[in-house]
């Protein structure tokens, strides 16, 4: 796997004052895509804020990937799958036997979560097009990755988008979720690389908040890119 990280920062946590900040930090490592035709998928909501840092930063494009993990119904925050923008499915046959879900569990799990998707594309995007990204190369960014697998459902959903290069920037993630996504991305740029049994994204931060769908609407409508 093909890592950028910030090794002092390995296995620590509130490293970052909030989203944004860690948006800054990642800007710095990757300099190398400074106003260049590179554009930045923020998967919402919480990796908004950060995208947007990013960005604006570097002086990038900007715009959503919506992705969205399935739940199952005892748990809002165990994802067994993930339902992508462009309808696609994807699902972790592993914890759908670990977690014994029916048949009709999963179906209406992915029905649910496909509306969820929906929604965020009409407030988030509403009738604006999907950027071209045939022969471009893509950035996508969340604000941690726990499993990694709604990312990997991402960097599959961009490919099929016809993005030539796929990188992945998150301020943190767990070592594992970052050995998932390997295959599918040309490299991942993570600060904060961390490991052992119990991982959280939001203990990197010292300020956290859960980004709802209209603050992410409001940052996206409030940055100025330089145009898709």
């Amino acid at each position: 796997m093909d890592l950028i990280e910030k090794p002092e920062l390995r296995d620590r946590e509130k490293v970052f004052s909030d989203r944004a900040h860690a948006g800054r930090v990642l800007a710095e490592m990757l300099e190398v895509f400074r106003e260049s035709e590179a554009v930045v998928l923020a998967i919402p909501a919480g990796g908004v804020p950060v995208a947007a840092a990013l960005a604006g930063e570097l002086g990038l494009a900007l715009d959503v990937a919506v992705v969205s993990k399935i739940t199952p119904p005892t748990s809002t925050e165990v994802g067994y799958g993930a339902v992508a923008f462009d309808g696609s499915v994807g699902l972790n046959d592993e914890l759908m036997e670990r977690l014994s879900l029916t048949h009709e569990e999963i179906v209406e799990g992915v029905e649910k979560t496909a509306g969820k998707v929906q929604r965020r594309l009409e407030t988030l995007r509403g009738d604006r097009p999907f950027p071209d990204l045939a022969n471009r190369t893509v950035i996508l960014v969340d604000d941690g990755l726990a499993s990694g697998f709604t990312m990997l459902v991402a960097a599959q959903a961009v490919r099929r988008a016809g993005a030539a290069r796929v990188f992945v920037a998150v301020p943190t993630a767990h070592l594992e979720s970052l050995d998932r996504i390997a295959d599918e991305v040309e490299a991942v740029c993570c600060a904060n690389v961390r490991s052992g049994w119990s991982f959280a994204v939001a203990d990197a931060y010292i300020s956290w908040h859960d980004v709802s769908e209209e603050e992410a609407a409001r940052i996206l409508e409030s940055f100025a890119p330089r145009g898709l």
